[in-house]
């Protein structure tokens, strides 16, 4: 066992590098397998070689994120989690990463950000993709992460319209048996994305948008023989679309757009699950540099944290629709 000394200038810095109550250095020790050690501006490092260095690493890289986002910035636990994973794995990471994943929203004063690894990646996909497939449990964040970044962008002025779709038929009720008319038969299909657009902007704002053509909310359908050139675009639900479906729904794919198909594939609708569209498509155009797949977990459900431990359980008895 060897000791190092990682010392810093000022007091402030090394109490955020430590944490309220050394809360951020107990995590790294637990993740990096050393003992650190807090002394005045000094932080004792004890472990073998090679975990010391990778301590070393990441204490390095904390004090460069402090350096570059002033004196009252502070870790939080994504943050701090995200950092020490990517030194872990070898990789380098620069403070502007991390801000860039950081959505604001002046209007509601909301900021979102990715709590996991997987969000991250996401994120950072559909930011260098035209074309990203998200698939996993619910809860993850794949509908609400992909409306943030389409409203992001559309009122940064990198997209004209955002276009939010899914299949109208789902949970083994048809539209022909519903009453009203069409919107009215429409609208609870779509109301997860509404909600998620009302969550990030004012109720009036979203509503001006959606008179302007700036936001539009459809069923799948209206799709069809369209393209959608300068918008960003979200299928959620796309593990109830067809075949023939999903390869309409892929070729609308118009100049300067992004697509993001979202499914979860233990919840198939469909009378015969096996062909869903979203997971041929998927088989088909692995390889073609310029499509993403994410793929999230339980570990990323973001609701209450029984949610995580249903899903679980649901996937250790083996249970299927």
């Amino acid at each position: 066992m060897i000791e190092n000394k990682f010392e810093v200038d000022e007091r402030t810095a090394i109490r955020r590098i430590c944490g309220y109550q050394d809360t951020n250095i107990r995590k790294i020790e637990k993740m990096a397998g050393v003992e650190i050690i807090p002394r005045g501006n000094t932080l004792i490092v004890k472990g073998v070689k090679e975990k010391n260095d990778l301590a070393m690493n990441m204490l390095h890289v904390l004090c460069d994120f402090l350096e570059a986002n002033g004196p009252t910035y502070e870790f939080d636990d994504f943050e701090l989690r995200y950092i020490v994973n990517t030194v872990m794995s070898g990789r380098t990471i620069r403070p502007d990463e991390i801000n860039r994943l950081k959505l604001n929203f002046p209007d509601t004063g909301k900021t979102i950000m990715p709590r996991t690894i997987n969000q991250a990646q996401y994120i950072t996909s559909i930011h260098n993709h035209p074309v990203t497939f998200a698939t996993g449990p619910a809860g993850t964040g794949k509908t609400y992460l992909a409306v943030a970044m389409a409203i992001r962008m559309l009122l940064s002025g990198k997209v004209d319209r955002v276009v939010l779709t899914r299949p109208a038929v789902e949970a083994g009720e048809s539209l022909g048996y519903l009453p009203g008319d069409l919107i009215q038969k429409i609208n609870p299909y779509l109301r997860p994305l509404y909600d998620a657009l009302f969550d990030l902007q004012p109720f009036e704002k979203v509503g001006k948008m959606m008179e302007k053509n700036q936001i539009e909310v459809a069923p799948l359908a209206y799709m069809r023989g369209r393209t959608l050139n300068n918008s960003f675009i979200i299928l959620d639900e796309a593990q109830n679309t067809t075949v023939s479906q999903m390869k309409m729904f892929l070729t609308r794919l118009g100049v300067n757009s992004k697509f993001v198909i979202a499914g979860d594939d233990t919840q198939i609708d469909l009378e015969k699950p096996k062909k869903s569209g979203i997971f041929q498509a998927m088989r088909i155009l692995k390889g073609i540099d310029e499509i993403s797949f994410i793929r999230f977990t339980r570990e990323d459900i973001s609701r209450h944290p029984v949610v995580e431990k249903i899903v679980a359980a649901y996937e250790k008895s083996g249970y299927s629709d």
